[in-house]
């Protein structure tokens, strides 16, 4: 791994556990064993490092949820295959996914740099939603708010680990399939076509 992707990755890290603003280069570098004009060198700036973090994140996210789009499914099954992929991503790469949550936040400086990144994915995922409604296979509503509902609900189950503590709800990885199950279950039976 080059010294550029090993800061990437730890900037991943830092950011995605602790947030723009609690991290520091000066912190940054001393976890990597460098020097903080190391950073300074690939990235001139803490916010370009923040930005680079953001574009690495979101064609991650973007090849995770087109690979997974693309095997074909329909309706609920192709909702579930997202969801299941999505809390895979919470389990193995955490920070990923509380990186999205950081920089979705209010007031985020790079939401509309994430947003450019991952606008087509989601026109997609709208317009499948669409298709399906249009097909008979998911129940009729806005697409753009169930997609928004949808990446709010199960970003917000997969990774809120604080409120899930605060809930009395443990965040080991048993008790986190039982919550994909929940939602799972709790999706299934809004989106299933009424007969």
């Amino acid at each position: 791994m080059s010294t550029r992707e090993r800061i990437l990755a730890a900037a991943l890290g830092a950011y995605g556990t602790d947030g723009y603003a609690a991290t520091s280069l000066d912190a940054l570098a001393a976890q990597l064993g460098v020097r903080k004009q190391t950073i300074l060198y690939y990235f001139p700036a803490k916010q370009a490092l923040f930005d680079a973090v953001v574009d690495e994140a979101a064609a991650d996210l973007v090849k995770v949820f087109d690979a997974e789009a693309s095997r074909g499914l329909s309706g609920i099954n192709q909702v579930e295959a997202i969801v299941r992929r999505v809390f895979r991503l919470a389990v193995r790469r955490p920070e990923l996914l509380g990186l999205v949550r950081e920089v979705t936040r209010p007031g985020s400086a790079v939401a509309e740099r994430l947003g450019g990144h991952v606008a087509p994915t989601f026109d997609r995922a709208r317009d499948f939603l669409d298709r399906e409604m249009d097909a008979g296979r998911l129940r009729r509503s806005d697409p753009s708010m169930l997609l928004l509902s949808l990446y709010s609900t199960v970003v917000g189950v997969a990774t809120e680990l604080e409120v899930q503590r605060a809930l009395g709800m443990e965040p080991t990885l048993r008790a986190t399939v039982g919550r994909r199950q929940e939602l799972l279950r709790f999706l299934r039976a809004a989106l299933a076509p009424r007969d």
